[in-house]
């Protein structure tokens, strides 16, 4: 039998890394650390007063979606995965920062002007960063909005923990320092600490990294980019 590769991702983020892993042969459980769930809008939203979107995930972009059928304004994504969203949702003008919260305050003065009017931030109750506060300085009014819910788990699905109790597994994947927080706090309330020894880790950042220090690990590796392309290539270089 081939790898066995945990998941951590919400199950709204995993369809498209569920394929890759299929097509790459690799068995697969997921263990989601986070579950997403979208408010029922009280009334639609008015992007009259803003020039342009921010999105900080691809839940946001599902988000705003919910939330009005305007497409026509610039849509700032924070990653490539967040931009491939916005395109099967219709925007047309999208542009992709292809990193981190700190690359999309980059692309924001790259291509926004402050003067031109505000941005609005659909998100989490809890994010990785604040724009509004990096951006501050720079004269760039935020309209940050709660449009949904990042939930923490507090149990590992069963199949999961027979896995990791059996050191059947090979590799967990982690995509958000939030996710691998979560993860660290569940393998501690199981007491599973000795059972990590053997597995190594992928992350898609070093805070994603410096997240899951807490653990004891075989190997802890990080992408290159904080993509999914490049995160995948590197399980495929460390199971090779």
């Amino acid at each position: 039998m081939g790898p066995l590769v945990l998941n951590t991702r919400p199950d709204t983020d995993s369809a498209d890394l569920i394929a890759a892993l299929d097509q790459r042969g690799y068995r697969h459980l997921s263990a989601p650390m986070l579950e997403i769930t979208f408010p029922e809008p009280e009334k639609s939203l008015d992007t009259s007063p803003y020039q342009a979107l921010i999105f900080t995930s691809a839940n946001g972009v599902r988000a705003f979606a919910r939330l009005s059928d305007d497409r026509s304004l610039p849509a700032l994504c924070v990653g490539d995965a967040t931009a491939r969203i916005c395109r099967e949702l219709g925007f047309g003008h999208i542009h992709s920062a292809n990193g981190d919260i700190h690359d999309l305050a980059a692309l924001i003065r790259e291509k926004i002007a402050p003067a031109s009017g505000p941005l609005f931030h659909p998100a989490a109750r809890k994010t990785a960063g604040d724009l509004g506060q990096m951006l501050r300085e720079d004269g760039y009014q935020i309209d940050r909005q709660t449009v949904y819910e990042a939930r923490a788990c507090s149990e590992l699905p069963q199949d999961a923990l027979n896995a990791l109790i059996g050191h059947d597994v090979d590799t967990v994947l982690f995509f958000s320092p939030r996710t691998a927080e979560t993860f660290v706090k569940i393998i501690h309330r199981y007491k599973l600490q000795g059972d990590l020894a053997g597995v190594s880790a992928i992350c898609l950042s070093p805070a994603v990294q410096s997240a899951i220090s807490d653990l004891t690990w075989h190997r802890t590796h990080v992408a290159s980019q904080p993509t999914q392309e490049y995160l995948l290539s590197l399980l495929d270089q460390s199971l090779s």
